[in-house]
C-alpha cells in the first residue's frame, strides 16, 4: 500500500487545501524496474534474430546440419508456439496450453520467408502485449506451466532464457552460413 503524505496550503480565498500526493514504495519501483529491464531484454532477443534473418538468403532458413538439427524456420515455428502457449491467458490458465502440438512445431512445413517472418511477429506480438499488461503488483503472483508453480517473475525469467537460447542458436546457424559476409551483431573481435 502507498503511503500518503498530505501537504497542507493557504489558497488565495483563505480556504485551506489538501494535496495529497502518492509516494511509491520501494517495492514497486524495483518491480516496475523489473517490468522496464525485462522488456528491454525481449526486445534485444527479437532484434537479434531480425538482425541474423537480413543478413541471410532465403535457402538458409531452412538448412540443416544433419538429419537430427533444427533449421531455422524450425526454431522460429516452435519458439512461436512457445509463445502462444506461454503468454496466451498467462496470469489465469497454465502455460502449457492443451492445445498446443508440440512435436508438430518440429516439422519443416513451411514454405517461405514470409511465412517464417509472419510466424515470428505473432509470437512477439502476444509476447509483448502480455508483457504491457502485467503490473507490478501481478510479478508475485503464482502461475503453472505444466505442474511447475512459478512466480509470475520466475516464469517471465523462465521465457526469456528459453528465447534467448534459441536465438543464440538462430545467430549461430546465420553465421555459419553467411561466414564471409557476416556482419557483427555486436562489436566485431578485431575492433575491440
Amino acid at each position: 500500500m502507498s503511503k500518503l503524505r498530505r501537504i497542507f496550503n493557504i489558497i488565495p480565498d483563505g480556504k485551506l487545501f489538501i494535496r495529497l500526493f502518492k509516494f511509491k514504495s520501494q517495492k514497486t519501483i524495483i518491480a516496475e524496474n523489473y517490468l522496464a529491464s525485462i522488456k528491454s531484454q525481449f526486445r534485444n532477443q527479437k532484434l537479434l534474430g531480425e538482425k541474423t534473418f537480413v543478413q541471410l538468403e532465403d535457402e538458409h532458413f531452412f538448412w540443416r546440419y544433419n538429419e537430427k538439427s533444427n533449421s531455422i524456420a524450425v526454431i522460429v515455428k516452435h519458439i512461436r508456439g512457445n509463445m502462444l502457449s506461454r503468454w496466451t491467458d498467462f496470469l489465469s490458465s497454465n502455460g502449457e496450453k492443451e492445445w498446443r502440438k508440440r512435436q508438430n512445431e518440429f516439422v519443416n512445413d513451411i514454405k517461405s520467408r514470409d511465412e517464417i517472418m509472419a510466424l515470428w511477429e505473432e509470437g512477439w506480438k502476444l509476447t509483448f502485449d502480455t508483457l504491457e499488461n502485467i503490473s507490478a503488483k501481478d510479478l508475485t503472483k503464482i502461475i503453472f506451466i505444466r505442474t511447475k508453480r512459478y512466480t509470475v517473475i520466475g516464469a517471465i525469467n523462465r521465457q526469456l532464457a528459453h528465447y534467448s537460447y534459441h536465438v543464440g542458436q538462430i545467430v549461430y546457424i546465420g553465421k555459419m552460413l553467411n561466414e564471409k559476409n557476416w556482419i557483427s551483431l555486436y562489436i566485431p573481435k578485431d575492433e575491440y
